[in-house]
């Protein structure tokens, strides 16, 4: 009985290996979800029809706000960007803050220039610590099925 339910359990685990990319089961969206840090980020995506996208194929790059980076931005900025009626201002904010592709800390270097996908360039510096537009990135490499996350401390703002 031991042996029958160890090679079930063992052929299970393999079969399920596979649906795993790289190694990591959960998607962007599960991943900030799981994290606890990203509230207003997720509620902004979501607000903005962008969760269906952050979940699929990728890989995405996203240099992601803390909710202490948004709560950092003027009283009411947060507030205005979720209204209805702002809803292509706040789509064209966050994707400014994902690059397509999956780019690690190890592949950034100084006075890098990377396309997000609101269409503008970020300006990515490594003097110093890893910066995104001035926004420190104060966790790097956080591996998704889909992409990676890279956790910054402010939140930036395309031109």
């Amino acid at each position: 009985m031991f042996r029958r339910t160890y090679l079930a359990l063992t052929a299970a685990a393999l079969i399920a290996g596979p649906a795993m990319a790289g190694g990591h089961s959960k998607d962007i969206v599960d991943t900030a979800m799981g994290a606890g840090s990203f509230g207003t980020l997720l509620a902004a995506a979501k607000a903005a029809d962008l969760v269906d996208t952050l979940k699929g194929d990728g890989p995405f790059t996203v240099f992601a706000p803390t909710d202490d980076a948004f709560a950092a931005l003027p009283a009411g900025t947060v507030e205005d960007l979720l209204k209805p009626e702002n809803k292509a201002q706040l789509a064209a904010v966050l994707t400014y803050h994902v690059v397509p592709g999956k780019v690690m800390s190890t592949d950034l270097s100084n006075n890098m220039m990377a396309k997000t996908v609101q269409g503008s360039d970020v300006s990515i510096m490594t003097d110093d610590g890893v910066t995104v537009n001035g926004a420190s990135v104060v966790q790097a490499d956080i591996e998704a099925s889909n992409g990676v996350i890279h956790v910054i401390d402010a939140v930036i703002l395309p031109k």
